[in-house]
């Protein structure tokens, strides 16, 4: 791992603090070679969501994190070939998550989609999606002092859509993930508590990887792109598990976590967060007296 200048002399030179840590590149490819990597990737990567369409149970989770995995060190070649300090110093490690998590959401929602010709535009689409985030990625690696105020909206934008597309993702793998799905005038059945946990952890880690990118943008350090990264995950657990016990139905509820991550960022954003502030405190009481709650609650429905 390669380290870039450490945050207070990156103010004092003028230029925007960066994450310490970077993911070095082992071989650089040919330019020539460069335009068609990002192609490659996002071919490869639509051809295992349109093969994952067809698998059921555990082998849908194991696809997903090979997928998962995959992509990342796929982006990691491809921002690699950029020209621009990613080249030099190393890649990153936050500009590996976005294409990653859109690859993995693609691979669960696509599950939403009939089997026949209708799957062709969501492929389509996925790889669309996917190639967005690597160019968003690839603009930012590219530009020699990190991301500008131009390319903050545009991360957000492409973070809040993969966000969307990720919880409906995950709520279509596990089993009742999607509420309101029973026959008109049933009532909505409580998931188990199981299928409930992992509803909650897979949209926690779908969670952390965007908060540790929104975080990025904010030019903190790595310690505090961790822990935010933990609150945006212990946030968005807590949403699931209550959004699920109310039986919001089909897809508002994944758009109300989209929506709560969004809050959420806005929180962070508001003012930068500093060690030993009192606001961590609040955060973590708060998210644990919420998280109770919504444990107690879930239990008494399935109990």
């Amino acid at each position: 791992m390669t380290r870039s200048l450490p945050t207070s002399a990156a103010r004092a030179s003028g230029a925007p603090a960066r994450l310490a840590r970077h993911v070095p590149v082992l071989q650089r490819r040919p330019l020539a070679a460069d335009a068609g990597g990002g192609r490659d990737l996002v071919i490869a990567a639509t051809t295992v969501v349109g093969m994952a369409a067809v698998l059921t149970g555990p082998l849908v989770w194991a696809a997903a994190i090979l997928l998962l995995a995959a992509v990342i060190l796929g982006t990691l070649q491809v921002i690699g070939d950029v020209e621009g300090p990613a080249g030099d110093r190393g890649v990153p490690i936050e500009t590996l998550f976005l294409p990653a998590v859109a690859a993995i959401g693609c691979l669960g929602a696509i599950r939403l989609v009939p089997l026949g010709l209708a799957i062709l535009p969501a492929l389509l689409l996925t790889g669309l999606l996917i190639d967005r985030t690597l160019a968003v990625e690839a603009r930012i690696a590219a530009a020699p002092e990190g991301p500008d105020i131009d390319d903050r909206p545009r991360v957000l934008i492409a973070m809040l859509v993969v966000a969307l597309v990720a919880f409906t993702g995950v709520a279509a793998i596990v089993p009742g993930g999607i509420a309101g799905l029973e026959p008109a005038g049933a009532p909505i059945a409580p998931l188990p508590l199981g299928d409930l946990v992992l509803l909650a952890v897979a949209d926690a880690a779908i969670a952390g990887l965007l908060g540790y990118r929104a975080a990025a943008l904010r030019a903190t350090s790595v310690r505090e792109a961790l822990w935010a990264a933990l609150t945006y995950g212990v946030a968005i657990a807590v949403g699931a598990a209550a959004i699920r016990a109310m039986g919001i139905p089909r897809l508002i509820g994944p758009a109300l976590l989209m929506l709560l991550f969004y809050l959420w960022d806005s929180l962070h954003a508001t003012e930068p967060t500093r060690r030993r502030d009192p606001r961590w405190i609040w955060e973590t009481l708060v998210l644990a007296g919420l998280g109770a709650v919504v444990a107690f609650w879930n239990l008494r429905l399935v109990g």
